[in-house]
């Protein structure tokens, strides 16, 4: 029986490439030292309820980078983050792709399930995490070739839609012009993201995990 959310993350420290050791101390920071980008993003409000953003009306609550400059703000730099960490207390963190770096994006439930059929047979597993709202699996992978030369180089992606018009129902790819939060995030319900495979992994081909993912939303 596949197991998923709560259960899933309590068993996944078990599973070979798990680091064995609770969350890490700083993820956001080690997350960085990897040379991947991060920019503050918007959270739950610590003064009352509603989006750290203020925003009468915000259509993502806690969800979305704080900055409309987010792509070209985003740093590496261990400096900018401690000047960030000082300026925005209690704020979420979240990472540009298509640069450094993308990610898969599928329903909890086919997430799980792809990642069983990956470890079986040994094949590539990057980072993966769950989202704030736990019903999400973050599968983070490589670029594609020809999106990483460069600070301009930000466009919207046709892959990168919403999921119920991607023709794999339930896959997003995040690519140029899109972000994800990053664990620790936390929701507007209290949840809280989190690593569930080794957040230091090798980042795959995506195209080597694209395949599995869309064969389990398909069975979802």
């Amino acid at each position: 029986m596949t197991m998923l959310n709560g259960d899933r993350a309590n068993t996944r420290g078990r599973l070979t490439g798990m680091r064995r050791r609770r969350e890490q101390a700083d993820p956001v920071a080690d997350f960085l030292a990897r040379g991947l980008p991060v920019v503050p993003a918007a959270a739950p409000s610590s003064t009352g309820p509603g989006c750290s953003c203020t925003r009468v009306g915000c259509p993502a609550p806690g969800a979305h980078p704080l900055s409309r400059s987010w792509r070209k703000e985003a740093s590496t730099d261990p400096a900018q983050l401690a000047r960030w960490r000082t300026r925005l207390p209690d704020t979420n963190y979240a990472t540009p792709t298509g640069r450094t770096h993308d990610v898969l994006e599928v329903p909890a439930q086919a997430g799980a399930r792809a990642l069983d059929t990956l470890l079986a047979a040994k094949e590539p597993v990057g980072p993966v995490a769950t989202t704030a709202s736990g019903d999400r699996y973050l599968f983070f992978t490589t670029a594609r070739p020809g999106t990483g030369d460069g600070d301009d180089e930000w466009w919207a992606c046709d892959l990168d839609a919403r999921p119920e018009t991607t023709e794999t129902s339930g896959l997003r790819w995040h690519t140029r012009g899109s972000y994800v939060l990053l664990p620790p995030a936390r929701a507007m319900n209290g949840r809280t993201a989190r690593w569930i495979h080794d957040p230091q992994a090798e980042l795959p081909d995506p195209l080597r995990i694209l395949g599995t993912l869309a064969d389990a939303c398909e069975a979802a």
